[in-house]
């Protein structure tokens, strides 16, 4: 096969469809972390064919027009993302709105068709490097961290007829619940609709901390985290590993039975969920790849949704952050040779205080109260783990005659760190993942990953877990 070949047009930018407010808009709590001060790059691939029952017939059949119009008409209800981030003289970001407010957009074409690509579902490295080439990235716009342009599009179209989207969006802004929220509204109005069916809610003033005597303590400092021989890399190699629904449902019930025979009970009062059995096999198979020495800490933070954990729960229709971390914190000695049962357990224990309305109300206070005192990525001892199963991004945004079939983060910017993993639902084309089943994005050095990914053949025979 030919190497893929991407010829770009000129940037043109979109502006709102309507006249909106100029304003300087205050950000929460939760999007003044430091960790979110980046894009973050989705691609999604859409797969042209005849699909009918959409309300309006006469809708263009050019996925750029389609795409430019909606996303235009979607800016006036989410005009800020079209703004600009502004850090202030108090340290804090705030979003600048005028009329001149615009958002970058890249019309592409690329030499092949999708389905020559499998439309970007095989998993391997040469996927991700692709993910790369169809996403957003212009350095001549001088806008690394997305402060004067938080929201970009490229559209690259293929011979087939499909077509790929690559979106790029400050976190600032908004977390993944958030994007899905505006995607959906830009299909729904690319479908005919008038307005979106749920409003954008800002109201940033919801999630704003306060200053507490007893901040939370740090989980870990650099002095005690672990630390690899194989970081810091240079570069990172980019691999997304399928795992099917009954592989997960297998390792979850033999994690069930040793947890029951070590502990000497009959019964769970509570059940190991798919995600908590998974996260700890990755944890420990992350650890081993990586080579972290044993007498260091490592630190598993799971990314939590708070909107409806709060009390009052977040109105419909808010797309700003609304996520903490609940972080489990072993020695890589107990990570290594506790049993994994135990690990799960730890897992699901504070994945239950997180939910709690004062551990979200402790959370943003301590982003208030005090700096972190480590350096978040790249030393091997930090592993985040996000779950996008439930964030909608493959629900319901099919348009035009355009079926979306699969999504998939680039790894640039944010989603190019050794510290994070991406849970993501399959592709709609892969029969054998429909049970279930769930893709692991990872970022590792290349002399870890066949480790890692010896780890993951072994999670498909349930050998040496």
């Amino acid at each position: 096969m030919p190497p893929l070949i991407v010829e770009m047009k000129d940037v043109v930018f979109i502006k709102p469809s309507k006249s909106t407010p100029s304003s300087v808009l205050s950000l929460s709590t939760l999007d003044h972390r430091p960790d979110l001060n980046m894009l973050y790059h989705i691609i999604q691939v859409y797969k042209s064919q005849k699909h009918d029952g959409y309300p309006n017939d006469q809708i263009d059949p050019n996925p750029i027009n389609v795409i430019k119009k909606s996303l235009s008409k979607a800016l006036f209800y989410y005009y800020p993302l079209a703004g600009k981030i502004v850090k202030h003289d108090d340290g804090k970001f705030r979003i600048h709105c005028n009329s001149n407010d615009r958002v970058p957009f890249i019309e592409a074409i690329a030499n092949c068709n999708l389905s020559s690509l499998n439309y970007l579902d095989d998993g391997s490295s040469d996927d991700m490097e692709i993910a790369k080439q169809l996403a957003f990235q212009l350095p001549s716009l001088g806008d690394e961290n997305g402060h004067q342009y938080p929201l970009r599009f490229k559209v690259t179209k293929f011979l087939c007829g499909g077509f790929t989207i690559g979106i790029g969006i400050s976190h600032i802004l908004c977390d993944g619940f958030g994007l899905s929220q505006f995607l959906h509204a830009l299909i729904e109005l690319a479908r005919g609709r008038n307005e979106p069916s749920i409003k954008p809610v800002w109201e940033r003033e919801r999630l704003m901390g306060s200053i507490t005597e007893i901040p939370l303590p740090s989980p870990i400092n650099n002095a005690s985290a672990a630390v690899s021989p194989h970081l810091p890399a240079t570069t990172l190699v980019h691999e997304c590993f399928k795992v099917d629904g009954e592989s997960i449902r297998r390792l979850k019930m033999r994690l069930i039975k040793e947890y029951t025979s070590h502990n000497n009970i009959k019964t769970m009062k509570e059940i190991f969920t798919n995600f908590e059995s998974l996260t700890a096999y990755i944890w420990r198979s992350r650890a081993r790849a990586l080579k972290l020495n044993h007498d260091g800490k490592t630190l598993l933070g799971i990314v939590v949704g708070a909107r409806r954990h709060l009390d009052p729960p977040l109105p419909e229709g808010y797309y700003g952050n609304a996520i903490v971390d609940a972080n489990v914190v072993l020695s890589v000695k107990e990570l290594m040779e506790k049993p994994l049962s135990q690990v799960v357990k730890h897992i699901k224990e504070i994945k239950k205080a997180a939910f709690t309305r004062n551990y979200i109300t402790d959370s943003i206070n301590t982003l208030v109260t005090k700096e972190q005192d480590f350096n978040v990525e790249g030393i091997g001892a930090y592993f985040n783990v996000t779950d996008w199963k439930y964030l909608g991004f493959l629900e319901n945004m099919d348009f035009g005659g355009n079926v979306l079939v699969n999504l998939l983060p680039a790894p640039c910017n944010m989603f190019a760190m050794v510290d994070l993993c991406i849970f993501a639902p399959p592709s709609k084309l892969d029969s054998s993942m429909k049970d279930g089943g769930v893709r692991i994005f990872v970022s590792l050095p290349n002399d870890a990953m066949p480790k890692f990914r010896e780890e993951m053949e072994a999670l498909i025979l349930l050998n040496n877990i």
